[in-house]
């Protein structure tokens, strides 16, 4: 039982990482200091989209459930709902590059807000 719940906490983790990777910038905008976790995220999941890397989560969550005793995502909540998004049937490499450059997209686009905001309040000094 301690394996699957922990190749749970696996995943969770993974989909809180995604989801800061693609929102966490909006949230820089309000904490700066997100700024110095966020970015290097940000380089790491395009590089994992752009380079077809293998994230080392999927691995380590393969190993956990494996331990577990279990031979892939079946029953309860986690793999049901949150293993289909981190892990979408069909992912291709072109699906890939479409993800890691709307991950570059929107986050060009928040920070940009961001630079923006600091350059407008620099001249009003």
């Amino acid at each position: 039982m301690g394996y699957r719940v922990a190749a749970d906490a696996v995943v969770i983790f993974h989909f809180i990482f995604i989801v800061f990777v693609m929102s966490g910038g909006i949230l820089a905008l309000r904490w700066k200091w997100l700024i110095a976790m966020h970015l290097p995220a940000v380089a790491w999941a395009m590089s994992v989209e752009f380079f077809h890397l293998y994230c080392p989560l999927t691995p380590l969550e393969n190993t956990l459930r494996a331990k577990a005793g279990e031979g892939g995502y079946t029953g309860g909540f986690i793999e049901h709902y949150l293993v289909a998004l981190i892990y979408p049937a069909g992912l291709t490499p072109g699906i890939q590059l479409w993800l890691g450059a709307s991950v570059a997209v929107v986050n060009i686009t928040v920070y940009g807000v961001l630079v923006r905001g600091w350059r407008m309040r620099r001249r009003q000094l």
